[in-house]
């Protein structure tokens, strides 16, 4: 997105998030009106150090979310270096799994090997030449 904006993030919270979701974040203007059509809104004081909040008996904090994203900052420039705009939702389906179905939540890696293989089943790689390249990739 090359201009996060308040109505933009509102957007996109709208399209992709259940209404019966308590939303977290910090105190960043962008955040500001977008948690009332959510069950909850709170948020923690970043710039006063402040991580963790309790609030009406619910911890508000941003740490799930900053765990997951370093978890895929780590992946994309350690793993894969690069990612296109054009398949990182592929890339993001990927972590997505792997987050899911961590040890940490008593998978473990021969289980989440399983669950892939089942995920798989029925469904067929494809590769699709693209236009100029002949036999092995080499230009035509």
């Amino acid at each position: 997105m090359p201009n996060v904006t308040a109505a933009n993030i509102q957007s996109i919270l709208a399209r992709h998030t259940h209404p019966a979701s308590h939303l977290m974040s910090d105190e960043h203007l962008i955040y500001k009106g977008v948690g009332w059509n959510f069950a909850a809104h709170g948020t923690v004081n970043r710039s006063a150090k402040e991580s963790v909040r309790i609030s009406q008996n619910i911890a508000i904090h941003t740490n799930t979310v900053e765990g997951y994203f370093s978890i895929l900052k780590r992946g994309i420039n350690g793993l894969y270096h690069h990612v296109s705009e054009a398949h990182l939702h592929r890339y993001l389906a990927e972590f997505d799994f792997r987050y899911n179905h961590r040890v940490k939540l008593g998978v473990s890696d021969l289980d989440r090997a399983d669950i892939a293989q089942k995920g798989a089943k029925g469904k067929r790689l494809t590769y699709q030449r693209t236009r100029g390249q002949g036999v092995e990739g080499s230009p035509a």
